[in-house]
């Protein structure tokens, strides 16, 4: 098992833990970012993190694995190769969550949801209420990172290897902001 000083120097060496100004897709800034895009172009520690998640999750005994486009695409792929189970992701089209490319949730299936770094759960959720409408069975969630500072809630359990508590700030009350300083949006979603 890995140590939260081993995952953290993982996500600094990876260049994946950012220090400055960020306006998340939540709409909230923060002084902190996780670009887990910097982690995963690394197979090596992607492939070894992920596992260590797999580790946490394989009781719960998915039959599938799905994580929502962008971020979760590598985080499902690689779970599901760790539990031996299919691996799938939802995308956006024209801004809503929806599962294309012959990807299909049959009703019953157990289904874990993956993500690379969770902060307001909400492409979770979208995705959660994906399996839900496919007769799916949420069994659990699960993401690289928890940067909810535990707040994150699902309905079932949720996994992480590392939670950071990296404060998070609604615009009219950023302090950076109030400093003068221009949050800049690092991540894929519009």
């Amino acid at each position: 098992m890995l140590s939260r000083e081993e995952i953290l120097k993982d996500l600094e060496e990876t260049g994946a833990l950012l220090k400055g100004h960020f306006l998340l897709s939540s709409g909230l800034h923060s002084g902190g970012y996780v670009q887990c895009a910097s982690l995963l172009k690394y197979p090596a520690t992607a492939g070894k993190l992920c596992e260590e998640l797999a580790d946490k999750v394989a009781e719960y005994k998915p039959d599938i694995v799905v994580g929502p486009a962008l971020g979760g695409v590598i985080v499902s792929y690689e779970l599901a190769r760790a539990l031996g189970k299919p691996g799938i992701f939802t995308e956006r089209k024209e801004k809503k969550m929806e599962l294309r490319r012959n990807f299909e949730i049959n009703p019953g299936d157990r289904v874990l949801v993956v993500e690379d770094v969770v902060t307001t759960g909400g492409s979770v959720k979208e995705v959660i209420e994906i399996v839900s409408d496919r007769g799916g069975e949420l069994i659990a969630v699960a993401s690289l990172i928890d940067r909810s500072g535990g707040k994150a809630d699902f309905g079932v359990p949720f996994e992480s290897l590392i939670s950071l508590n990296l404060a998070v700030y609604q615009p009219d009350e950023c302090p950076l902001c109030k400093e003068g300083s221009k949050a800049v949006k690092p991540g894929s979603r519009e």
